[in-house]
């Protein structure tokens, strides 16, 4: 049933309410054609076993009109995540957008950015987020004897050959990217192998690190990510710091300006005093 929009002109906004927040969707929910050993979403694909992981277009219009109406400002961040997003299908994105310009207020600009793995991506993806300016996130660990420890299918068959192919696409088609690296127990170990290796191989100018910290149960179950223990996945506390340090001294001697790598930026932007939209703890 399609939606009715109701009018919020006499709904009072509540208190100290910002005029813009970044919010994700999840139109695939968990569902992802991927199986990483150190994903903690994939089990939430069993929370709700008859469900399909589809957004219905009614929720999707539904979302965006409310997503619209919450903000106060004339630019709207519409975020894409999953499980695996690109699973919806392009189609689901191209009513995406064709809702965005049939709420939009006058003078209001959207953003799309959509995070994946990169696998299924190809010309007609590529194409799309290049007319309708999406920012990509996509997912890399690092070279391929890296990447593969951990970023395999469902199969278990290593996906490194797949996500270059999709990486390699969207520069063909000039679309704008970033690199999401998760730094784990064993590609800790190899902070240069792996900052060199995107910024020379792949030609990245935009990397964010993440280290991967899976909380245990003391029975070595993870489930919903409790417990006092971390997994020997989990990066180590002081391999993560010296893993940054080695990145920070290579990148401050020669990247400077050229490379943007998320935390270093975030954390000289608090340093001086400026806004940014990452939290940073001394």
């Amino acid at each position: 049933m399609p939606i009715q929009p109701q009018p919020t002109s006499g709904i009072p906004s509540p208190p100290r309410m910002p005029p813009a927040f970044h919010l994700l969707a999840k139109p695939t929910g968990a569902a992802c054609n991927l199986a990483c050993s150190y994903c903690f979403f994939l089990d939430k694909e069993l929370l709700n076993s008859n469900s399909k992981f589809r957004m219905p277009e009614e929720i999707l219009e539904a979302y965006i009109w409310q997503l619209i109406e919450s903000h106060r400002s004339s630019q709207v961040t519409v975020a894409w995540q999953g499980g695996e997003p690109t699973l919806m299908g392009v189609d689901f994105y191209r009513k995406a957008i064709e809702l965005q310009e049939k709420y939009r207020r006058s003078g209001m600009t959207f953003e799309n950015t959509l995070q994946t793995n990169g696998t299924l991506l190809n010309d007609e993806w590529c194409e799309f987020f290049k007319e309708n300016n999406f920012l990509i996130g996509i997912s890399l660990d690092g070279p391929r004897h890296l990447h593969d420890i951990h970023r395999v299918d469902k199969g278990g068959v290593p996906t490194f050959d797949r996500v270059m192919r999709g990486l390699r696409l969207l520069q063909k088609h000039g679309v704008e990217y970033n690199l999401l690296v998760t730094v784990n127990r064993v590609t800790g170990n190899y902070p240069k192998e792996i900052y060199r290796f995107l910024r020379d191989d792949v030609g990245t100018q935009w990397i964010q690190f993440i280290p991967v910290i899976e909380r245990m149960n003391p029975d070595g179950l993870n489930p919903i990510q409790m417990g006092d223990q971390v997994s020997s996945r989990s990066v180590l506390p002081g391999q993560f710091g010296r893993f940054l340090i080695q990145v920070f001294d290579e990148w401050v001697q020669n990247d400077v300006g050229k490379v943007f790598v998320q935390i270093f930026e975030a954390t000289l932007r608090n340093w001086m005093g400026l806004p940014s939209r990452m939290c940073v703890f001394d």
